[in-house]
């Protein structure tokens, strides 16, 4: 019998010695979440996992969404038959090409096979050069690849194509960070940066109703949707800060609104992450950038948050290295959607770029910030994206 299966190989996992059964535990669970919704089973042969009794019809998007969870390295759909020559060679002679260069590449798992790997290779290169004259062996530098993987349990894997997973480690191995997401290309970028090295992410948005609409909430919703295509479940709180910025265009120079502002932002964050359990802040921010991203602006921003550390993945990328990644994992074209978010309403001329601590407090100190503080909190609206 043929079975049509879908193969899981993962990459840094097996670096992880005594500890490699914990994450192996980890990515099953996420494996197993990014298909929710497709009947199948997942077992795990030495090294890999498979994937077998599902809707052949799904086949492509079950591959697109496998190709999605962080600790993947590559997957391929391959045909399942019994480790028997014969059964080998019919799989083969139908996904092979009928001309140009070729290379047969066998793995023998079961070393009781009668045919050790070479030899597996010269009986099925054989018989398909015989089937096919317009074919040619070229171990070096081939038009194609077929591989035969022969397993312990008396089955063999035939697959001609690898397609690249996600890499990094598995979600939810290396802590829980709360990400700062507005509408723009970066902080998507930075989210999905720091999920890569297996940390679990929910997202914290701000905005400035009336100042800004519903479409730019939609925006980031949108947003985390597709990241969460990537990390699984997360929350989204969303906070208002429109009387924030409303205070300190009233009462405080023009020129620190956005340095102020930031400040309040990194000390909501960091109330919300100390109440639901996340271990850190993440942002988009990169150094230079812009005016509220020199290292004065971070060192102000950072003197408000007490406990946690504060991640910046993309803090050494320029723009052009952002959006290229943006456009990879398919955030780019909502990001550029022109819906305004908060850092635009009340937006200095002359925003101030090396802030000195001194001067930050002393406009500070014109605010009720405690009250302010409140409000945005008391604001709070929690969204559950999957």
């Amino acid at each position: 019998m043929v079975e049509k299966v879908v193969i899981i190989r993962y990459g840094e996992i097996h670096l992880k010695g005594n500890n490699r059964g914990y994450f192996e535990k980890v990515f099953m669970n996420n494996l197993e979440k990014s298909l929710t919704g497709i009947r199948h089973e997942i077992h795990k042969p030495s090294g890999r996992y498979v994937v077998e009794n599902y809707d052949e019809t799904r086949t492509d998007e079950i591959v697109q969404r496998l190709c999605k969870v962080f600790g993947t390295h590559s997957v391929s759909i391959a045909y399942k038959v019994p480790a028997d020559i014969d059964r080998i060679f019919d799989i083969v002679s139908q996904i092979a090409p009928k001309e140009g260069t070729f290379k047969i590449v066998a793995n023998r798992a079961d070393k009781s096979f009668a045919y050790n790997s070479m030899q597996v290779n010269a009986q099925i290169g054989g018989r398909l050069l015989a089937k096919n004259p317009a074919l040619k062996v070229d171990v070096h530098h081939p038009e194609h690849e077929i591989f035969i993987d022969i397993r312990e349990n008396g089955t063999a894997l035939v697959f001609n194509a690898f397609f690249e997973g996600a890499g990094g480690m598995p979600v939810g191995t290396s802590g829980k960070g709360l990400l700062l997401l507005s509408g723009g290309i970066d902080s998507p970028v930075a989210g999905h940066m720091i999920a890569k090295r297996g940390m679990q992410l929910d997202a914290l948005h701000f905005h400035s109703y009336p100042y800004t609409n519903m479409q730019a909430r939609e925006k980031v919703e949108t947003l985390a949707k597709i990241l969460s295509g990537y990390i699984g479940e997360m929350k989204l709180y969303v906070v208002s800060v429109t009387h924030i910025q409303e205070a300190i265009h009233k009462n405080c120079p023009e020129e620190m609104m956005i340095t102020l502002l930031r400040r309040f932002m990194m000390r909501i964050a960091t109330h919300i992450s100390n109440q639901y359990g996340a271990q850190c802040i993440v942002t988009g921010e990169s150094l230079g950038q812009v005016a509220s991203q020199t290292i004065e602006g971070m060192t102000s921003s950072n003197e408000v948050v007490d406990s946690l550390p504060v991640l910046r993945p993309l803090v050494g990328f320029d723009k052009t290295e952002i959006i290229e990644r943006a456009r990879k994992i398919g955030t780019f074209e909502t990001s550029i959607q022109p819906y305004e978010d908060c850092c635009t309403v009340f937006l200095p001329k002359h925003p101030l770029i090396k802030p000195k601590l001194e001067k930050v407090h002393e406009a500070e100190a014109r605010l009720d910030v405690d009250a302010l503080l409140q409000e945005a909190l008391d604001s709070l609206e929690i969204v559950t994206i999957n």
